[in-house]
């Protein structure tokens, strides 16, 4: 038999609702509860061991780089030492006739 849309959208569940009712004993509910929280746990120590590495590594990539500024730092010469260690290098070339 052929139905028609109109039987079909009133035989539809968003306009007629039904509700699937599982019974369930309390043991077996309280089974249920411990492990959802069991999961949730499961899944809060995974995100609190991931978030740990990833402090971990970024805390180590910024020592590196602050480590490597260090370096460059101590091997820059302040600006007046320089422009003093250039003139004395251009009196040494000068030529005294």
């Amino acid at each position: 038999m052929y139905t028609s849309l109109f039987d079909n959208v009133f035989a539809d569940s968003f306009f007629s609702p039904m509700r699937t009712v599982y019974v369930v004993s309390d043991s077996q509910l309280e089974q249920i509860k411990r492990k959802q929280r069991q999961e949730e746990l499961d899944n809060l120590e995974a995100s609190r061991k991931k978030l740990e590495e990833s402090y971990q590594s970024r805390l180590k990539i910024i020592d590196e780089r602050e480590h490597e500024l260090q370096e460059e730092l101590k091997s820059l010469v302040p600006t007046t030492e320089k422009t003093k260690l250039s003139n004395e290098g251009r009196e040494k070339c000068t030529v005294k006739a």
